[in-house]
């Protein structure tokens, strides 16, 4: 037995353990008994319960004194009889079972949904009748006053099969695709069923007609929830004649009063999984919602939490024990699991020993913690010799290592390191020396990466622990040089600090200004301690001196601005030389193109220097004729000159565009580069030229003889008219 507790809830698991084999004998068990002490612990309520491989569904009979489970594999039903703790029949069954309904209020009027479309009924002697319905089935119920059995699946139709006339009856058709759960009122047995668009249709039994359309899937979503997929019903459960409860498939359960199309109260599981049943404790006023990983009990009203239960294996049915506080669970597991909670009510009548043994457990209650046993790893028991121990009755594996006693323990760490206490004085005896090193006169070594940034540091560090030393319980905080996660900042050179860079520069005066006003603060936080620890007349001459120091501080508080403005004036002269610089390098790289000596031509300039933009430059050789610029009348004149003139004397002389300066006479040519736009539109229009050239043709061929002679006729009748006027 196992006993936890949630929000100061007792829940103890009765099928916590190990479960004995089933080939062991009688004789073995009683050994394994009296040696186990976790055997002799457990507490097998029934006797075996739990399936082969897994349990699906679990219900109790409306007596109270048969347990139903579902299971495979093979696919069985078993039935327990709770006054006798045992075992009372198995049945083994063709398919896998869905769902199943237990019609009579024991087990002698059994309904079972299987897998591939069989409906099964089973009397108290067993097997009885099997039919077929159209579409494979998801979920049914049973309709008291009429006999009618309403099965739900991946389709629109809801079918009827009628067990009093033993026919199928006109299916009702709904609106939605596929449904997925259904369930009857046991006051007014209105019929509910919830579909995969997240919405649940109510229709009257008794009239055959849809009396409600709940919206669910919207009325779900809260703020700040993802949504990956269309909320869908996965679980419905009326609770009297007007509360019912819908769970979705993204985890969420919704309270509804059937006179309103709003929810009551929202409860998020926040596990995104599907609910998987839902019950009600009308005592408590709790609802029990379960999801694949968890049990929550929650109030109805308000949504507080009561407590919850955790699987070691997924959940896929809960069932609770009416009027009791005991609860069982079909798991992905062999063993279902029994819970019994003493706040939710009392044992059932047929384990009311249970309630002795809880009171008795709560007034003395067990220590969890092995105080006589001592956690070793198989390292551990290497060092100590013991690795020959493993499997024996001496040590008890536990997670990653092993149990063992105490006192064997002790006894061979004496017998494994017996100068252990010449070891522990010896430590002793080097902290001590450790701790009187501290108090001399250290040298302080710095590192080769940021030097400054650790003097700095230091220095900030010193005044730190001499002001938490004049506190009396002031502690010292640790400094970035001591702490490892800033260590490679002073040992890799990629983190050095270049001062002479333009952010550095920037923010120097500021760090600077910062750093000093940090100082100031310190020194006048350790002249306050010093001062309180003074008499009264030194306490007003010290105010009076902090306040003279915090008026100069404040005059200070502007000159770090013309520390960044003289920065950025010397930043700004730099780029500027920089760039002057760069002029010259690429003047000096051009290309100096010679000049023919006694030659006053024209240098011909190919295509490829026409396209250059680079400026070219000429050098004069030796017999070359210099020309000076003093020459201004000619100038003058030649300003003065017309376009016709200017051409004859630049042809009479066989140069142009001559210029005069200093260095020489030189003969400048250039041309304007022109955009790639510019280039491309007149490339356009020159074809567009050429391709109208070739399309245009000459019309004189259409020409006749009679339209001229009748042109020239009426040229003729018109002179011959005027002459007679």
């Amino acid at each position: 037995m196992q006993i936890s507790s949630v929000n100061d809830v007792k829940i103890y698991n009765l099928s916590h353990g190990k479960s004995l084999p089933e080939w062991l004998s009688d004789r073995k068990k009683r050994q394994l008994q009296k040696k186990d002490v976790d055997i002799q612990r457990r507490i097998e309520l029934i006797q075996d319960f739990e399936m082969p491989t897994v349990c699906t569904s679990i219900k109790v009979s409306r007596d109270g004194q048969y347990i139903l489970a579902a299971g495979t594999y093979k696919p069985r039903i078993r039935c327990y009889d709770t006054y006798q703790l045992s075992l009372k029949f198995e049945r083994c069954l063709d398919s896998d079972v869905v769902a199943f309904e237990i019609l009579s209020d024991d087990y002698s009027k059994i309904v079972f949904l299987h897998t591939d479309r069989y409906v099964e009924f089973h009397s108290q002697h067993g097997h009885y009748y099997k039919t077929r319905i159209p579409k494979f089935g998801r979920d049914f119920s049973y309709h008291y006053p009429s006999c009618d059995l309403y099965f739900v699946g991946p389709s629109s139709d809801i079918y009827r099969l009628n067990l009093e006339q033993g026919r199928f009856l006109n299916s009702l058709q709904t609106d939605a695709v596929e449904h997925n759960v259904c369930d009857i009122n046991p006051v007014h047995h209105l019929f509910a069923s919830g579909t995969s668009e997240g919405k649940v249709e109510c229709w009257d039994p008794r009239v055959r007609k849809r009396v409600g359309l709940l919206d669910c899937a919207l009325s779900s979503l809260t703020e700040g929830m993802e949504v990956n997929s269309l909320p869908s019903v996965s679980a419905l459960k009326f609770n009297g004649s007007l509360v019912m409860a819908v769970g979705t498939s993204t985890g969420q359960v919704l309270l509804y009063d059937l006179r309103s199309s709003q929810p009551l109260l929202v409860k998020d599981h926040f596990y995104n999984l599907p609910i998987k049943s839902l019950n009600f404790h009308d005592h408590m006023d709790l609802v029990v919602s379960s999801d694949p990983k968890i049990i929550k009990m929650w109030n109805k009203d308000s949504g507080k939490v009561f407590s919850s239960i955790q699987t070691e294996s997924n959940i896929n049915d809960v069932c609770m024990y009416p009027h009791s506080g005991m609860l069982f669970t079909a798991n992905e597991d062999p063993k279902m699991n029994t819970f019994y909670i003493p706040a939710l009510g009392p044992a059932p009548r047929w384990c009311s020993f249970l309630d002795n043994l809880t009171e008795e457990l709560e007034e003395s209650p067990e220590s969890t913690v092995y105080d006589d046993y001592k956690f070793v790893t198989r390292k551990d028991l290497d060092n100590l010799g013991l690795s020959h121990l493993v499997g024996s009755s001496l040590l008890r594996a536990y997670m990653h290592g092993y149990f063992m006693d105490i006192r064997l323990y002790h006894k061979v760490k004496s017998m494994a390191n017996p100068f252990a206490y010449e070891e522990y004085r010896k430590d002793k005896i080097r902290q001590k020396i450790e701790e009187t090193r501290t108090q001399r006169v250290q040298v302080k070594t710095l590192p080769k990466v940021n030097k400054e940034l650790a003097l700095k540091l230091i220095e900030e560090g010193d005044d730190e622990v001499e002001l938490t030393s004049r506190k009396k319980k002031g502690k010292a905080l640790p400094t970035i040089l001591g702490d490892d996660r800033f260590k490679v900042m002073f040992e890799n050179t990629d983190y050095q600090v270049d001062e002479q860079s333009e952010e550095f520069r920037l923010l120097n005066p500021i760090v600077s200004k910062v750093s000093q006003k940090r100082k100031k603060k310190l020194r006048l936080l350790a002249q306050n301690a010093a001062s309180q620890e003074a008499q009264e007349e030194e306490e007003e001459d010290e105010e009076e001196g902090q306040a003279s120091s915090e008026e100069e501080s404040s005059d200070d508080d502007k000159s770090w601005v013309e520390e960044v403005r003289e920065q950025r004036r010397l930043l700004k002269e730099e780029k500027r030389d920089r760039q002057r610089q760069q002029r010259k390098d690429a003047d000096r790289n051009t290309v100096l193109l010679e000049r023919k000596s006694g030659e006053g031509q024209k240098n011909s300039i190919t295509a490829e220097n026409k396209t250059t933009s680079q400026p070219q430059f000429y050098q004069l050789k030796s017999g070359e004729e210099f020309r000076g610029f003093n020459d201004v009348s000619r100038k003058q004149k030649l300003q003065k000159a017309s376009l016709e003139e200017r051409l004859k004397l630049e042809e009479h002389s066989g140069t142009s565009n001559m210029a005069d300066n200093t260095v020489g006479s030189k003969q400048l040519t250039f041309t304007l580069r022109k955009s790639e736009q510019q280039r491309k539109q007149q490339q356009a229009e020159r074809d567009h030229h050429e391709e109208r050239k070739k399309l245009r043709r000459s019309a004189g061929h259409l020409s006749s003889a009679r339209g001229r002679g009748w042109a020239g006729d009426r040229g003729r009748g018109r002179g011959r008219g005027r002459g007679q006027q």
